[in-house]
């Protein structure tokens, strides 16, 4: 096969947490020559609660105000912009969590929020932007790809399982065609088919100009084979939508990893991989796809071995959701946001970064997940991956992102989550050894960001070696453009970006 042309930066930003890589972040980094990413995680579960906080800096009422169909952003203000944010006193209006049969407003709050999030990461230049979906979270997903198309995005990234039917949806977007997304069943062979028709929805034909990269994360030679297959159909049905290349995550990367193939753990349940798990990618090279390196790739050396291995350059998350400056004064820390900072609060990225600068950090490749899949977390006290702390927390689901769908003995569909409280799991046919270890990382990924209290839990990859090279000393910071001069060895990049 002929390799694929990409026309894509060697320096691809993972889709990190929920709102760790976020809209401002996203587009510095595409600003200063690499590719920003936004998190695509429960992105209207933020937009809901941004809104009822203010909107402070009007950003996003400024991209609903460009949102094509007018009626449905009134519809997302309506219900939860207050004026002011609320007060202490006022209680924030709950959001619906994900299902088969969503409300119009659910459906109008995840199109909106993944548009305008989207839509402010390519605010003012021309350079691409991507988003970053789990393929786990399955109920929402044909409502955020339209709402990412919208806003005219480039690339569509997809890990955490194996999301063959992407190309399909967004083929149907483009023919103006009704959307459809089987959901998994668990335990049952026949899988919950949700439907999307957009034209129904928004009563028009929808606005769409591009078709977007699409770009899975994978693991092992023959999951790529699997979507070669794939892309063969594709080509042979001149669908606008191709498989355009990987990225290929190694099990030292942040977030979810895909597990080990020995399915080996420690006495610590934490999982443990070796060398069956290792990549071969010179078949990867013969197979003609361009891919990206992740997985303790955040150096510029590292960038030039992925490079001198067929690669087209690496993806990078650790080391850009933990930069960040703050100013001491709202000029200084405006100019700073500038320079690009992630999502995490403040005083976790000095936290991490100083226990890590000092090699005292610590990271569990952790059965935490709900999904069953290895979670990269880093150990700290007083956050969700403090046991101590985590037990004292009584078990609840609020977010519910992950829950799953499951056969009730009536034969109608229920949802449950292993991180529920562990009654109300049992009670819905789950298995107890399913919610040993099991933390919510819903809340927790929300916490994080400081989008709601909480217990944060704090994903981060294996290396932090590059924290020595970008700061001084344990106290010192840095920022995404600081990063990007790193990686590309570059002495100075203009800076173009406008986040007013």
């Amino acid at each position: 096969m002929t390799p694929k042309k990409t026309s894509l930066p060697e320096i691809f930003m993972g889709g990190m947490g929920v709102n760790i890589s976020y809209w401002l972040i996203a587009k510095i980094v595409s600003l200063f020559g690499g590719l920003g990413i936004v998190s695509g995680v429960a992105l209207d579960r933020i937009l809901a609660l941004i809104l009822q906080d203010g909107d402070p800096g009007g950003h996003c009422r400024r991209a609903l105000a460009h949102f094509p169909f007018q009626d449905k952003a009134k519809m997302v203000l309506d219900a939860f912009f207050i004026e002011g944010g609320a007060s202490r006193i006022q209680s924030k209006r709950g959001i619906q969590m994900y299902s088969t049969d969503p409300s119009q407003l659910l459906q109008a709050l995840i199109v909106c929020a993944n548009f305008t999030f989207v839509w402010l990461a390519k605010e003012g230049h021309d350079k691409p932007i991507g988003i970053n979906y789990l393929e786990k979270i399955q109920m929402p997903i044909i409502h955020a790809i339209t709402g990412a198309m919208l806003a005219g995005v480039d690339v569509i990234v997809m890990g955490a399982g194996i999301p063959l039917h992407i190309p399909e949806v967004i083929n149907c977007l483009i023919k103006g065609a009704p959307l459809t997304y089987p959901v998994t069943v668990v335990g049952e062979k026949e899988k919950k088919v949700m439907t999307f028709d957009p034209e129904k929805f928004f009563g028009s034909r929808l606005p769409l100009h591009k078709v977007p990269f699409f770009i899975p994360i994978i693991s092992s030679y023959t999951l790529a084979l699997v979507f070669a297959k794939l892309d063969k159909k594709l080509m042979e049905n001149k669908s606008p939508c191709r498989v355009h290349g990987f990225v290929v995550e190694t099990s030292t990367a942040g977030g979810h990893n895909a597990p080990p193939r020995n399915g080996g753990r420690n006495t610590k349940g934490e999982f443990v991989y070796d060398e069956k798990d290792e990549f071969d990618k010179q078949k990867l090279v013969d197979l003609g796809y361009p891919f990206w390196m992740g997985g303790s790739y955040a150096s510029p050396e590292k960038l030039e071995f992925a490079k001198s291995q067929g690669a087209v350059g690496i993806q990078v998350g650790t080391i850009l959701a933990l930069c960040g400056k703050s100013g001491k004064t709202p000029e200084e820390d405006e100019k700073m946001a500038q320079e690009g900072r992630s999502g995490m609060t403040q005083e976790l990225r000095d936290w991490i970064r100083k226990r890590a600068f000092l090699d005292q950090l610590v990271i569990l490749t952790s059965a935490f997940s709900p999904t069953g899949f290895p979670f990269k977390v880093a150990k700290l006290n007083g956050t969700a991956s403090d046991d101590f702390h985590y037990g004292c927390r009584k078990r609840v689901c609020k977010q519910g992102a992950l829950r799953v769908l499951y056969k009730k003995p009536n034969g109608q569909n229920g949802y449950r989550c292993p991180a529920e409280p562990i009654e109300d799991y049992i009670r819905k046919g789950g298995k107890i050894e399913d919610t040993i270890g099991v933390r919510c990382i819903c809340e927790g990924l929300l916490a994080t960001a400081g989008m709601i209290d909480g217990l944060p839990i704090v994903t981060l990859g294996d290396d932090v070696s590059f924290l020595k090279r970008l700061m001084r000393d344990e106290n010192d910071s840095y920022s995404a453009r600081d990063v990007l001069a790193f990686l590309m060895v570059t002495e100075e990049i203009p800076c173009e970006c406008n986040a007013s």
